[in-house]
């Protein structure tokens, strides 16, 4: 088996050479992309591969039809709208995820530039603190249960919503679960987004529900960029001087959204929840070894186009 790493942003060298270990042992043969440039090199590389591991690097159906041994596609990470999943199901592919690898990178992310928010980016100035603050979480998969257990350490109200319905995971962790978003967004100072980007979430974060946000409220999204409606939140925040938007995925209208609403639109210079060490050696592993229990046991259980 012919397994290609193809990464536009390389994982860290621990994690290749973890990547490998596992790969050997199963006797697989590793192929290394990095740092490509074009997609000619990446449609050239996946020529021979049974396999491939990717982060945020888009596979379609070209890439897919170069591939003709290509079996299966795991995403290091959770999200994975930059597979084409009809796609990748039209030709028998298997795309998977590595879902809580990334976790409690992003959720730190989250708390590092809300404090950095509700402390006026230390400018010297008096800020608010987190202690005994309504936040509320919309969804509660892997990185909003961590978000939730560091803000139970710093003393938060704990609530959330989850569109999927599974309400039992919530009550189970002890936290107050809402009948609807609108909920959710009333009864909160603080919303942190965990939703995936489908057809139904995109464009779903509108001017409606950010208006409806207690005082001083901060909207945190690490999730994707377009479930905001871009044009709701610029309205809302305009309206609405009290409000904080803070992201680590910029507005496509990002110059207009810095001069509209200045410091109270947070963001980083590029999407980094998962840019740690840790993180991205433990979706590496996690990825490898997917491969190697779909092709040996025929395991899969964190297929995503099923």
């Amino acid at each position: 088996m012919k397994v290609l790493i193809a990464t536009e942003k390389p994982f860290a060298q621990e994690a290749v050479k973890g990547i490998k270990d596992i790969l050997d042992t199963a006797n697989y043969e590793m192929l290394l992309l990095e740092r490509y440039t074009e997609k000619a090199q990446l449609l050239d590389a996946v020529k021979v591969a049974d396999a491939l591991i990717i982060r945020s690097d888009k596979v379609d159906s070209e890439v897919m039809d170069a591939a003709p041994n290509l079996k299966i596609v795991v995403r290091a990470g959770a999200g994975y709208d930059n597979v084409d999943l009809k796609a990748a199901t039209e030709r028998g592919i298997v795309v998977m995820n590595t879902p809580g690898q990334n976790a409690n990178a992003v959720a730190e992310l989250v708390f590092g530039m809300l404090i950095y928010t509700i402390r006026n980016r230390f400018d010297g100035t008096s800020g608010w603190e987190l202690m005994g603050k309504k936040l509320g979480l919309l969804a509660f998969g892997a990185v909003a249960q961590n978000v939730a257990r560091i803000a139970h350490g710093m003393g938060m109200d704990i609530s959330s919503y989850s569109p999927l319905n599974r309400p039992q995971k919530i009550i189970d962790a002890g936290y107050h679960v809402h009948e609807s978003i609108q909920d959710l967004f009333k009864y909160n100072q603080i919303v942190s987004l965990h939703i995936p980007s489908t057809p139904e979430t995109r464009g779903s974060i509108t001017y409606d529900l950010i208006m409806s946000m207690r005082k001083n409220g901060v909207l945190v999204n690490t999730a994707r960029q377009d479930i905001i409606d871009e044009e709701g939140l610029i309205r809302a925040m305009t309206e609405r001087t009290d409000l904080h938007y803070v992201t680590d995925l910029k507005l496509k209208d990002h110059e207009r959204a810095i001069e509209a609403l200045g410091d109270r639109y947070l963001f980083t210079p590029k999407k980094m929840g998962a840019q740690t060490k840790e993180a991205n050696v433990n979706a590496g592993l996690a990825a490898a070894q997917q491969i190697v229990d779909f092709f040996v046991d025929g395991v899969k259980k964190y297929q995503v186009n099923k």
